[in-house]
């Protein structure tokens, strides 16, 4: 018996994965093109090549990211799902710790601010990452029970 119902992505986890989305691509945006909201921040930016190197690799980085995340989101893939929100849950882990510790110029909470809000997105990815892998181990029972 094959019940997609229960492999559906819940709607929250789709809203945030879409807003993490509008995340990447609007820092995307501010690496290729809005160098001033990024010295704004406190960063150093330059027209050196090795200054515009840094920023372009940013930009792709955070672009590939944000363009797998919408072929992801597209395809509603829990399997797919699941690699993605592992990779924002490192990614924002990793700046939960960075950005209280060195924090932008422009930054808009305080440090302990900041951790606070940090810590709040982390536990609710992985609360997401939590839900789409009971998804998938309902998948693999079922496709399981099918094959035997």
């Amino acid at each position: 018996m094959n019940n997609n119902v229960s492999y559906k992505i819940p709607l929250w986890v789709n809203i945030l994965q879409g807003l993490l989305i509008a995340i990447m691509l609007q820092q995307t945006f501010m690496f290729f093109f809005d160098h001033q909201a990024i010295a704004a921040s406190g960063i150093n930016v330059g027209t050196d090549s090795p200054n515009l190197n840094m920023l372009y690799e940013f930009g792709a980085r955070t672009l590939t990211m944000a363009l797998v995340s919408i072929i992801v989101l597209i395809t509603q893939n829990p399997r797919y799902f699941l690699v993605i929100l592992l990779m924002n849950i490192i990614r924002e882990g990793l700046e939960t710790i960075v950005d209280p510790m060195f924090p932008l110029a422009n930054a808009p909470a305080s440090p302990t601010g900041d951790l606070i809000i940090h810590i709040a997105i982390v536990a609710i990815e992985i609360w997401a990452f939590i839900v789409v892998y009971k998804i998938v181990k309902h998948m693999d029972g079922a496709e399981k029970s099918v094959a035997s």
